[in-house]
C-alpha cells in the first residue's frame, strides 16, 4: 500500500479528529483492497511524515484498527493487516438503500447529498 493515496484523505481543518480520519482512510484503503490480509503497511512514522500529521496520531489510528481486528502488531514485521475491513459493495448497497428511502420520502439527490453533508 502506498502512503500517498491516503494523503486526501485527511483534513487538519475538519471537525473529525486527525486519528479518526488516519484510521478511516486506511480502513477504507483495506476494504478497497490496497492492502490485503498479510501485507505490511508502511511505517507509521513514514505516513504521519506523507500526511503532514504527529506519529502519535498515526499510533493511536493503528491501535483502534488494531482494536477492531484488521491490523496486527508484530514485533521486527511493522503493522500487518489481518482483516478485510469493510467492502466497497457494502457501502454501496447502503447508499443505494438510502436514496431508495429519500426518494420514497420526497428528497431530490441534492437535498440527500446536504444531509449526508451536515451529519458527516
Amino acid at each position: 500500500m502506498s502512503s500517498t493515496k491516503v494523503i486526501n484523505r485527511v483534513d487538519p481543518r475538519s471537525a473529525v479528529p486527525l486519528h479518526e480520519q488516519v484510521a478511516a482512510a486506511l480502513r477504507r484503503a483495506i476494504g478497497d483492497g490496497e492492502a490485503g490480509p498479510g501485507e505490511r503497511l508502511p511505517p507509521a512514522r513514514d505516513l504521519a511524515a506523507v500526511l503532514g500529521v504527529n506519529a502519535n496520531t498515526v499510533f493511536r489510528a493503528l491501535r483502534a484498527l488494531r482494536d477492531e481486528g484488521l491490523v496486527e502488531f508484530r514485533r521486527g514485521r511493522g503493522v500487518t493487516v489481518t482483516g478485510q475491513g469493510p467492502q466497497r459493495s457494502v457501502i454501496v448497497a447502503r447508499a443505494r438503500e438510502l436514496v431508495l428511502l429519500a426518494r420514497r420520502c420526497g428528497y431530490q439527490p441534492e437535498e440527500l447529498a446536504k444531509i449526508i453533508e451536515q451529519v458527516g
